[in-house]
């Protein structure tokens, strides 16, 4: 009875494995087609002949390794940002007392209910009175110290609730600073939320297309999805190419994942108490 219900399990659980791979493999599938072969009917499951050539041209004829370096440095520089800023906020909420910690945690609170949206023209008519709009800037630093962090802040926050008053306290009996304390003994315990919070903020970052679209102006500033709506023209989309571009950038995603998983995986078997 026991081994049928196992056998059902591992038949769903393939079932919905393959239903949601299925996408990746008819966009890696597509990226290898010619553009006659992509509308056929029936389709073509498997590409023949194989055009490797798709993802020559998406460097030679784009600047594509450009726009693929922008979002690098964005998702990278949000991410550190974001990581740095909500861990020092988040200790200084959950173990530091000093007046009104409360009332400021609420706030960070209330900016997340606010919809990207809202906060959009405002902080669009902030950044214009010092000529940032069209500037990488524009989409760094606001995403730190605007949602994305009170996000951070929150997660990272309710982790260092957990870390035992009397570990700190021992810290400092034995000579460590705040930020010694900090550093050495809590934010290595904190790995496995760091890690939730980087992958949440790299993906957030590098999938973004509304902000870019907001902000930047000059095609060599795009990011790589911003840069995807290059490839389409009054005569139609390349849908070789988008598909190609597409496979391209799915590949970052995947390196930080399973980094990220790597380090959150070995994290649950470590302890920062000894």
């Amino acid at each position: 009875m026991q081994k049928r219900e196992n056998l059902t399990k591992y038949i769903i659980m393939t079932i919905v494995s393959l239903l949601v791979l299925f996408p990746y493999y008819w966009m890696v599938c597509t990226s290898l087609k010619t553009p006659a072969k992509i509308f056929v009917s029936p389709p073509q499951w498997w590409p023949d002949p194989i055009r490797w050539e798709n993802y020559t041209e998406l460097f030679t004829m784009s600047n594509y390794g450009v726009y693929l370096w922008n979002s690098l440095k964005v998702a990278a520089l949000t991410t550190l940002g974001t990581v740095v800023v909500s861990a020092l906020a988040a200790y200084a909420l959950a173990k530091i007392r000093f007046p009104g910690r409360n009332f400021f945690f609420l706030l960070f609170l209330s900016a997340m209910m606010l919809p990207v949206e809202v906060l959009t023209v405002p902080t669009f008519l902030g950044l214009a009175q010092f000529r940032l709009t069209d500037s990488h800037f524009a989409l760094i630093v606001p995403q730190i110290f605007g949602m994305g962090g009170a996000f951070g802040i929150f997660m990272m926050r309710q982790y260092f609730i957990t870390v035992p008053d009397e570990l700190i306290e021992a810290a400092k009996i034995d000579g460590c600073a705040q930020t010694r304390t900090f550093v050495r003994i809590v934010l290595p315990m904190a790995s496995s939320t760091i890690a939730s919070l980087v992958i949440y903020t790299f993906f957030n970052s590098w999938n973004d297309y509304f902000l870019p679209l907001i902000y930047l102006n000059s095609s060599e500033k795009y990011t790589s999805t911003l840069a995807l709506s290059l490839f389409s023209n009054e005569v139609g989309t390349t849908w070789n190419l988008v598909m190609a571009a597409s496979v391209i950038s799915t590949l970052p995603l995947l390196i930080v994942f399973f980094c990220a998983q790597k380090k959150f995986i070995e994290s649950l078997a470590m302890s920062g108490i000894k």
